[in-house]
């Protein structure tokens, strides 16, 4: 149900939070009766109507007779958002490549444009010109613009403008790309980071739907973290949270970038999996989650081999739950390719060691029903925030 307005609201503010709150509903959960909508937004049905009306006629939906009925009788019409009424703009800055997307009202993906991009080589600038030309080719595929962007990025962002304050595996450090991305779209323009952006996708339309608390865990060349606390992404001072991969679990483990030995990332992020499954050095990912998904139907084999990956993840979730007290933990990047057989025995573990677990007594560990998508459609989801409010 969405939150009511301020009491003391004056009608105009009412009529707007109303509206925001039934085109979030539709947004985000999908077509719906106009009786259902007023339940669950716990209005009254001519408000409701009045709403409905009045995003029909600005052409945000569209009222239709559902394709499959329920009973005999007239069927009651579903309240549909129009994908391309509003769009916005979706990018992922990826360590090995580029995706940018147009993205409608209700999270469907219209068009993109992909760039594979060469390790510790992206320049801030080349991506600027990239997404810029991505947007007028899907305009004019779409024949819709896009107004406004979402960018996902792996590294530390100041939430108030989109400063990249350090992306170590892009080599970036105190770049203003929401800035210059603004500046040349001339568009309003949201950067976060990828953990945090792959969070808020698997609680808005993933694994973490309809879950109050979660924690994303994803590891591709580094390791990152998004926490879902009380049904909304927890940010952070300045948006700076998440920072999971250097919480130190191994004083005497391997060097890490930031400066510490032991890192969380070196243990179970990308080289580290790499090293267990004894593939070489340059192993690309599609390798290294091809070699994942074969040892899913042998479960003593997976154990066997990913076993130091499995306890140091067990080791560090066990810290991070009792934390942070997620009801669920999402695993994703390479994290979503681990065998249902060790993600089990992780589970099992985490429930074992950590006290909030086992005072709670339900803590979950799952992979990621986004995939890869993940950042993408989180980035998306940033963009949408302020649009859906004032559309």
């Amino acid at each position: 149900m969405a939150s009511p307005p301020t009491a003391g609201a004056r009608p105009d503010d009412v009529r707007r939070h109303n509206r925001a709150a039934l085109l979030r509903r539709l947004h985000v959960d999908g077509p719906c009766t106009r009786a259902a909508l007023a339940t669950e937004l716990g209005l009254n049905r001519s408000t409701i109507k009045t709403l409905v009306d009045g995003l029909t006629d600005a052409g945000l939906v569209a009222e239709q007779v559902p394709t499959r009925r329920a009973g005999a009788g007239r069927p009651s019409l579903l309240v549909v958002p129009r994908a391309t009424a509003v769009v916005v703009l979706a990018v992922d800055v990826g360590v090995e490549q580029l995706t940018v997307a147009t993205v409608g009202i209700g999270g469907d993906v219209l068009g993109r444009r992909s760039w594979v991009l060469e390790r510790g080589r992206v320049h801030p600038v080349d991506v600027v010109d990239r997404v810029t030309e991505a947007r007028r080719r899907l305009a004019d595929e779409l024949g819709v613009d896009a107004v406004a962007v979402g960018v996902s990025v792996p590294g530390t962002v100041r939430r108030a403008d989109g400063q990249v304050h350090e992306a170590p595996n892009l080599h970036w450090t105190d770049v203003p790309l929401g800035e210059q991305l603004s500046r040349v779209l001339r568009l309003p323009v949201q950067v976060g980071n990828d953990a945090d952006l792959g969070g808020l996708a698997e609680h808005t339309r993933g694994a973490a739907r309809n879950t109050a608390d979660a924690l994303y865990l994803s590891a591709d060349v580094g390791v990152g973290g998004g926490v879902i606390s009380g049904g909304v992404l927890l940010r952070g001072t300045g948006g700076y949270v998440g920072e999971l991969g250097h919480m130190v679990v191994r004083p005497d483990g391997r060097q890490c970038y930031c400066g510490c030995r032991g890192c969380w990332e070196t243990e179970v992020g990308e080289d580290a999996v790499r090293r267990a499954l004894s593939l070489p050095g340059d192993a690309d990912r599609a390798a290294i989650v091809a070699e994942l998904r074969s040892l899913a139907d042998d479960a003593e084999l997976a154990r066997h081999r990913l076993r130091g990956v499995a306890d140091w993840l067990a080791l560090g979730l066990a810290n991070a739950v009792n934390l942070l007290a997620p009801e669920l933990v999402v695993l994703g990047g390479l994290l979503a390719a681990l065998p249902p057989s060790v993600v089990a025995e992780v589970e099992e573990v985490v429930r074992r060691r950590s006290m909030v677990a086992r005072a709670s007594g339900h803590l979950r560990v799952a992979t990621a029903a986004l995939g890869g998508e993940g950042p993408l459609l989180g980035a998306a989801e940033l963009a949408f925030e302020p649009v859906l409010a004032t559309v």
